[in-house]
């Protein structure tokens, strides 16, 4: 017997995808230098998702209105969040060994 994960359905999807689309742009390619800076002058850590919501770090990466992506969020049920949170965690995972090594301390723990 192999261990399959539950699959839970998305209840706003156009939230959703809006605010998935934007962590997608803020952790890719170049933009990913500028949302760690970001990140770096609000003292926020990488992992702190509803913090660095609140600094709106991932607008400021994207060029969105400020705010945005905090009201995306907060719009959405918590089942909602906890995946877009999820999947939050899993793309700053990804991110190249050397920014993480540059920006060490938005990565440490405590």
């Amino acid at each position: 017997m192999t261990f399959e994960q539950a699959t839970i359905g998305v209840v706003r999807e156009r939230e959703f995808s809006e605010l998935k689309k934007t962590i997608e742009d803020a952790v890719s390619g170049a933009r990913i230098v500028k949302y760690l800076k970001s990140l770096a002058s609000h003292k926020v850590r990488v992992r702190d998702l509803e913090r660095v919501l609140a600094a709106n770090a991932l607008d400021d990466a994207t060029a969105s209105r400020r705010g945005t992506a905090e009201s995306l969020y907060s719009s959405l049920p918590v089942s909602d969040q906890a995946q877009l949170r999820e999947f939050y965690l899993s793309k700053i995972e990804e991110v190249d060994p050397v920014l993480r090594t540059k920006f060490h301390k938005l990565y440490q723990y405590s």
